[in-house]
């Protein structure tokens, strides 16, 4: 329950701290006395879109603070889920601020939100009908809405959207299936063409490097050989370098038996003429070793010109080759897998169907029971507000699946006994919508598990006894809830619990809004003036307090 505002700086309110009581709270005022701004202000503190321009003129910002007690579970599970903590005396303080450069701070209890976070627990806490809401009957589209609140099959409901979503993402994804399969087709092609060149190949990394080694040894094969043996020729035979590190190493080691001091010199010598030696029969081996097939040159440019054309489609080196064959695999299996998933696709889309189609009848029967049930309900409502003659039908009109079910819900009226009944868009005056609308809060009231409903100026168009009926319908309304009425007819504003004037005033520093709680005595003289306009007479006065007294009389 909303148990007070503070206002500063929206529109022509400086500085305001109305306070809300349990029952019925009514706001009356002068035409542009600032009645829809303390509305919009609570708008605005429950997430609702708002701009800079709600801004008093001057001002650099504006703020709204709300205290709610007695908040549901609802709201509170929403807190818990954004983790917000929850006060120990159970209130709920909203604030929400705007400034010039259009940033918002909002916060729960303190903690900083945003405004989407603001507008789902706001969405608990308050809710506001006002003129527009009846545009809602205007709209078939809604019809439904209202017809379930009625039938209570959220949970069936929420049960079909989830099943009608499903049908929809697995028909999508099987759609992009079918209509990707001839491309499909022509790429699985490709990529076997790409895998069976690459296999064949039989590539390693490092390959090319290699042969390109063996192609170079084997052009300068002449040169090497050459080479060799020269290199055996002057360590070997008679007077080479072998026999003569030999004969060297002799005489030392001689040398070394009468003078100690060339015993190590001799050893080294003698360790060099054998290690000489051996390496000197493997040069010779290297050189009668040497060799090659002339017909390995062609076969390595062969290989060098394959592994050349299979870098020139699938990479520069051998290693982005078989990047590219791992790749080509991977894509391969997924194509197909494509068929596979087609055929599970199939099947989960007529399971899904099935589902959906079963759950649509199952939805389809609890409309029509609540839908009657919505007729009758309505009609009594009617009847009660002065509109008797009024015949309110529900038309259920079958349909194609959507989200929403295979069936939509259309409210028609006959104003008068023996017209058949047209739809109330094209009929329904402004007035009748009105109390059409006020009529269905009714019925629905205890459907709505916000406690706090705001109805803003829902009274436009009727006067008399209707306006007598529609606020012993809105007293009704409020029991054991809160409810807060802005409205211009005295016979409304005498059924109230709590009272409120929204007074303007004008002088040479600006135009200012003054929110003032009525007592007895001031409750009569605004209804008075409501009645008779500015100048109110005595008598005019006492009819005002006979007004008050019949509503309290019907209150008992």
């Amino acid at each position: 329950m909303l148990q007070s505002l503070k206002i500063e700086n929206i529109a022509v309110i400086e500085n305001a701290c109305p306070e809300f009581r349990e029952g019925l709270n009514v706001l009356t005022g002068e035409t542009g006395a600032g009645k829809s701004i303390v509305i919009d202000s609570i708008n605005a503190v429950l997430g609702e879109r708002t701009s800079k321009d709600l801004i008093r003129t001057g001002c650099d910002s504006a703020s709204v603070c709300a205290v709610f007690t007695d908040v549901n579970g609802s709201a509170k599970a929403v807190m818990e889920k954004y983790g917000i903590e929850q006060t120990e005396d159970g209130t709920l303080t909203v604030t929400r601020s705007i400034s010039q450069s259009g940033k918002n701070t909002c916060r729960v209890n303190g903690w900083l939100v945003t405004v989407s976070q603001l507008r789902e627990i706001g969405s608990y806490l308050v809710n506001i009908h006002g003129q527009h809401d009846s545009q809602a009957l205007l709209s078939p589209e809604k019809h439904c809405s209202f017809i379930d609140s009625l039938a209570c099959n959220e949970k069936l409901r929420e049960e079909y959207k989830d099943a009608f979503h499903k049908l929809i993402k697995v028909k999508k994804e099987l759609d992009t299936l079918y209509d990707s399969r001839d491309e499909n087709a022509s790429r699985a092609d490709y990529l076997d063409f790409v895998i069976n060149e690459i296999n064949e190949a039989g590539i390693t990394p490092g390959e090319s490097e290699e042969l390109s080694k063996e192609k170079l040894l084997i052009q300068n094969s002449a040169f090497v050989k050459k080479n060799l043996e020269k290199v055996y020729a002057a360590l070997s035979g008679d007077g080479g370098i072998s026999e003569a590190l030999s004969q060297c190493a002799e005489m030392m080691e001689k040398a070394s038996e009468f003078y100690t001091g060339a015993c190590d010199t001799a050893k080294a010598l003698k360790g060099l003429s054998i290690e000489l030696a051996e390496r000197t029969g493997e040069v010779r081996g290297l050189s009668e070793g040497f060799g090659y097939s002339p017909s390995r040159l062609s076969e390595i440019d062969d290989r060098l010109d394959v592994i050349y054309r299979l870098s020139m489609k699938y990479g520069k080196t051998e290693e982005d080759i078989l990047e590219t064959l791992e790749k080509s695999v991977r894509e391969r299996e997924l194509i197909g897998t494509s068929d596979e998933r087609i055929t599970q696709l199939e099947k989960e889309l007529y399971d899904c169907s099935d589902k959906v189609k079963k759950l649509s009848e199952r939805l389809t029967g609890t409309p029509t029971k609540a839908a009657r049930e919505f007729e009758k309900k309505v009609s009594a409502e009617l009847t009660f507000l002065d509109m008797p003659y009024i015949k309110f039908v529900v038309s259920l009109i079958p349909g194609s699946l959507t989200s929403k079910g295979a069936e939509t819900a259309e409210f028609l009226i006959s104003s008068n006994p023996g017209q058949e009944p047209k739809p109330i868009s094209k009929i329904a005056s402004g007035g009748e919508l009105s109390r059409i609308m006020l009529a269905i809060k009714n019925v629905l009231s205890d459907k709505d598990p916000v406690d706090t409903l705001i109805f803003d100026e829902i009274d436009a168009g009727v006067s008399g006894s209707a306006a007598e009926k529609i606020g012993l319908k809105l007293d009704s309304v409020s029991r054991g809830r809160q409810v807060i009425c802005v409205t211009h007819l005295s016979r409304i504003a005498a059924q109230a619990d709590f009272h409120i004037k929204i007074e303007k005033t004008i002088s040479d520093s600006g135009t200012f809004t003054n929110i003032i709680p009525l007592d007895d005595q001031g409750r009569a003289e605004e209804i008075a003036r409501i009645n008779a306009g500015s100048a109110v007479t005595g008598l005019q006065l006492e009819g005002a307090r006979e007004i008050l007294e019949k509503a309290k009389e019907t209150k008992k």
